[in-house]
């Protein structure tokens, strides 16, 4: 790797998250997190629901040298998964007519685990760059920060009116990762909010979770009931799932901004085009070995097999006909009570339609 006697080290780590196949870098100061009062505030009313992961060290999350001491900037990326439709029918083979609807994020393998070694690389490259005296700590969602607003306060984006972060190159698809480093880098302008008087985000949640502008009531998202949410779905809010089984991008979807959006390097060859649409009756014959060989280094292995068929039991309860039923019923005697209590639910959901 070369770099020009005038460029600057921001300049050069810059080029070189681009070269790793990050779509966006951005650098921003340290300092105590614009949105803390409001995100305590958020804690404290209980929307975060059962994630308490959240609430734990909030200490860190209003001050980052908790984190990594003498911290003094941190390096923000984007990475797009923007991808094409393919057309693929998943599970079951041929036209799946009972379809379950998975998150944009979640058919391809684990990000995590994907971008991790261009983020241990990057953070190589910049240690070969400055010597062995500064110190940097990677994440990916994985730590006590607040990535929302360290994105916005890097310019990477803005936090719209969904709650979530939308750049203007890449619209909502992307994931966000931070390097935090005791180098004293040159911040970038912070973006400002771009949302104007549109709110489709607002209107388009199926379950009314965005109670206001910029606030999101976990306990109402899609995503926290298909994913995060270990229990039994409540019952007012099972028919608005429709066949969503992990996750929700409806709030996403909607944005204008997405005109903008591009295809990103570093997860085009995770894709798994075979969760782009799932056969729901097969999925609930699934036995934990199969679960685990077809969705094993996923983020649905997040759900396990109980959540999983849980949420496809509430799907088939709401999109699924009488040629469900005998899955359904197969499903009572299922081990899991969980499975068993959700199933029980469709099979009354058909039964009604039926008439």
């Amino acid at each position: 790797m070369s770099f020009s006697e005038t460029e600057t080290l921001e300049d050069r780590i810059r080029q070189t998250a681009l070269d790793l196949g990050f779509d966006l870098c951005r650098m921003t100061h340290a300092s105590i997190p614009d949105s803390w009062p409001s995100y305590q505030a958020w804690i404290d009313a209980g929307m975060h629901g059962k994630m308490e992961y959240l609430a734990r060290h909030s200490e860190k999350k209003a001050d980052l040298s908790k984190v990594l001491p003498q911290v003094k900037s941190v390096i923000t990326l984007a990475v797009s998964y923007v991808q094409g439709d393919s057309g693929s029918n998943g599970l079951g083979g041929g036209q799946v007519r009972t379809k379950g609807t998975v998150a944009r994020y979640a058919r391809y393998e684990d990000y995590h685990d994907v971008l991790k070694p261009a983020l241990v690389r990057l953070v190589k490259d910049i240690q070969t760059m400055v010597g062995p005296d500064e110190s940097h700590l990677y994440y990916m969602d994985t730590g006590p920060i607040m990535e929302r607003d360290l994105a916005q306060r890097s310019g990477l984006g803005f936090v719209g009116k969904h709650a979530n972060v939308i750049s203007r190159d890449l619209g909502n698809w992307f994931f966000l990762g931070e390097i935090l480093t005791t180098l004293d880098l040159k911040p970038d302008v912070p973006e400002k909010n771009r949302c104007g008087t549109c709110t489709r985000c607002l209107h388009a949640c199926p379950t009314d979770a965005i109670v206001e502008p910029f606030k999101l009531d976990a306990r109402r998202c899609i995503s926290y009931l298909t994913i995060e949410l270990k229990g039994s779905i409540p019952d007012e809010l099972r028919s608005a799932i429709g066949d969503r089984i992990f996750g929700c991008d409806d709030c996403l979807a909607v944005c204008p901004w997405n005109r903008f959006a591009r295809e990103g390097k570093l997860m085009r060859s995770a894709r798994r085009d075979d969760l782009e649409q799932l056969d729901l009756i097969a999925m609930l014959a699934m036995d934990a070995e199969q679960f685990k060989k077809t969705f094993q280094g996923t983020p649905m292995m997040r759900s396990k097999r109980r959540g999983l068929l849980r949420n496809v039991c509430v799907a088939l309860g709401n999109v699924g006909d009488e040629q469900a039923l005998p899955s359904l019923e197969k499903a009572l005697m299922d081990p899991e009570p969980l499975i068993a209590e959700h199933a029980q639910w469709a099979i009354e959901q058909i039964l009604k339609r039926k008439g």
